[in-house]
C-alpha cells in the first residue's frame, strides 16, 4: 500500500499541469496580439505583448482583471483590423469571406483568454491580496489609460523611453502601470502607509530634480521642452499672473486638486518632500502659533500683488526671476531653520502660496479627514501630524484644521479607528481605497511626465 505522504508530489504535479493547461490559451492570446502588432510594425507593442505572460508569475489578485481587460482590448483590435481589411477587399472587388472567418476566429481566441482566467484553477492562482484587487487593478489601468493618450496627443515625446528609444515608449507605460499597482498595494496597509508615502514622495522629488540636473548638465532629453523656469511652487500661480500666459502647470495643479483635494501638498509637490524630511528631524511636532494663518494669508496676497505689479509696471524679466529665486531660497531657509526645529512643516503650512490655494480649494470638494464623534482627544494622532491640523481645538470640534492635506499619517495612530478618510457618502474603507487609487495614479503619471 502506498504511504499517504507519497500522494503529495502527485497532487502537486497534477495541480501544476492543470495550471499550465489553463494558462495555455491566455499565453496564446498574448502571442496572437504580438503577431498583430508585428504586422503593423509596432515593435514596442510586440515586446509588451510578449512580456504579458510574465505577469502569470506574480500571482497577485489584481493581475487577473488587468489581463482580462488586455485580452478584451486585443479582441477589439483584431475585429477592427478585420473590418478594415474586409472593407478594403470589398472596394477593390476581392473575396473577403475567408479572411473575415480567419481574423474573426483569431479575435475570438484572443478574447477567450479573458474567459479562461475565470476558471477555478486560475482564480486560485491569482488569489494573493484579494482585499486590494480593485485598488491595484484600477491603479494599473488608470495609469496606462492616462499615459497612452498623453504619448499619442502631445506634440513632442513626453516619455523618456520614447526620447531615447523611439517607438518603445509603451514599455515605460507598462512599467508605470506595474509600479502604480505595486505602490497601491503598499498604501492599502494602514500600518506601513505613512512610511511608504514619505519614501514615494521623496523619490518623486529626487527624480524630478535629478532630471533637472541632468538637463542642465547638457542632457536635453531630460527636460520637458528646453524652456526653463524656476522650480518654485509659488510660480504655479504667480507665473501666469506676471506673464499673462503659460497656464499648463496651473491647469495641472487645478486638475489634481479637483481629483484629490489638497493632497497635492502631501503627495505630489516636488518641494514639499524637502519640508517633510526637515520636520522629521524633531520627533514630536510643536503646536502651530495663532498668527500662522494670518501670516499665510498675508504672504499669499503679497506674492500675487507683486506678480501683478511687475506685469503692470512692465518690469524686466530679470526682476521677476531675481525675486522668485529669492523667495525660493527663503523657503529653503525656513525648512532648515524652523521646520527642522519645530517638527512642523512651516514652509508648506505658512510660507507657500500654492499650499494655501490647495487647502482652500480643497474645501470645495467632498474629500475630508473625518473625526468620529466618540473621539476622546487623546492626542496620539496630533503627534503624527506635521501640518498642525490636529491641535486640541480641532479635536474638540471634531474637525481638522485648514492646513490638513489628507496625508493620512494620523489614521493608523488612532487606537480605536476614530479617524478615517471621507468622500461624500462613501464608507470609510471605500473612501480610503478610492483616495489611494487616485493619488497612486497621479503619482505614477507625474513621475513619468513631470519635468521642467
Amino acid at each position: 500500500m502506498t504511504p499517504p505522504s507519497s500522494s503529495l508530489p502527485r497532487t502537486t504535479v497534477r495541480t501544476v499541469m492543470r495550471t499550465l493547461g489553463a494558462l495555455t490559451l491566455p499565453t496564446l492570446s498574448c502571442f496572437l496580439l504580438a503577431v498583430h502588432y508585428l504586422r503593423s510594425g509596432d515593435l514596442g507593442m510586440v515586446v509588451v505583448c510578449l512580456s504579458l505572460p510574465g505577469l502569470f508569475f506574480l500571482r497577485q489578485a489584481w493581475v487577473r482583471p488587468v489581463l482580462q481587460v488586455a485580452f478584451a482590448a486585443g479582441m477589439v483590435a483584431w475585429l477592427l483590423t478585420m473590418l478594415d481589411l474586409v472593407q478594403f477587399r470589398q472596394v477593390v472587388g476581392l473575396p473577403w469571406l475567408r479572411l473575415a472567418l480567419i481574423l474573426g476566429s483569431v479575435a475570438v481566441v484572443t478574447g477567450s483568454g479573458a474567459l479562461f482566467l475565470e476558471t477555478d484553477i486560475l482564480r486560485q492562482r491569482f488569489s494573493r491580496r484579494p482585499e486590494a484587487v480593485l485598488v491595484q487593478a484600477g491603479a494599473f489601468l488608470l495609469t496606462v489609460c492616462a499615459l497612452l493618450p498623453a504619448q499619442a496627443k502631445v506634440s513632442f515625446p513626453i516619455l523618456l523611453v520614447e526620447r531615447f528609444f523611439p517607438g518603445f515608449g509603451v514599455l515605460q507605460i507598462l512599467g508605470m502601470g506595474l509600479y502604480a499597482a505595486w505602490i497601491a498595494g503598499k498604501l492599502t496597509d494602514p500600518e506601513r502607509a505613512p512610511l511608504v508615502r514619505a519614501r514615494l514622495w521623496l523619490f518623486f522629488s529626487v527624480v524630478f530634480f535629478g532630471q533637472l540636473a541632468l538637463g542642465l548638465a547638457g542632457w536635453e532629453q531630460f527636460l520637458m521642452t528646453g524652456d526653463l523656469h524656476l522650480p518654485v511652487p509659488a510660480l504655479i500661480l504667480a507665473g501666469p499672473i506676471y506673464r499673462g500666459e503659460g497656464v499648463f502647470m496651473l491647469i495641472l495643479f487645478l486638475s489634481t486638486v479637483l481629483l484629490v483635494g489638497p493632497a497635492w501638498c502631501s503627495h505630489l509637490c516636488y518641494i514639499g518632500a524637502w519640508d517633510h524630511q526637515a520636520s522629521l528631524r524633531t520627533k514630536r511636532p510643536q503646536g502651530m502659533s495663532s498668527w500662522a494663518f494670518p501670516a499665510r494669508l498675508g504672504i499669499f496676497v503679497l506674492v500675487m500683488v507683486t506678480a501683478l505689479g511687475l506685469r503692470l509696471l512692465g518690469a524686466h524679466w530679470t526682476w521677476a526671476v531675481t525675486l522668485a529665486a529669492g523667495f525660493g531660497l527663503v523657503g529653503v531657509g525656513i525648512m532648515a531653520a524652523i521646520s527642522r526645529k519645530m517638527g512642523v512643516m512651516a514652509h508648506c503650512t505658512v510660507f507657500c502660496p500654492i499650499g494655501l490655494a490647495a487647502v482652500g480649494l480643497g474645501r470645495l470638494l467632498p474629500w475630508r479627514l473625518r473625526i468620529n464623534q466618540d473621539c476622546d482627544a487623546c492626542g496620539r494622532c496630533a503627534r503624527a501630524c506635521r501640518y498642525g491640523a490636529l491641535e486640541p481645538e480641532h479635536l474638540a470640534n471634531r474637525k481638522p484644521g485648514l492646513s490638513c492635506t489628507l496625508c493620512g499619517d494620523c489614521i493608523h495612530r488612532c487606537r480605536d479607528n476614530r479617524l478615517s478618510y471621507g468622500f461624500a457618502r462613501l464608507a470609510p474603507t471605500a473612501s480610503r481605497h478610492l483616495f489611494i487609487l487616485l493619488i497612486t495614479t497621479l503619482h505614477a503619471v507625474f513621475l513619468a511626465t513631470a519635468r521642467i
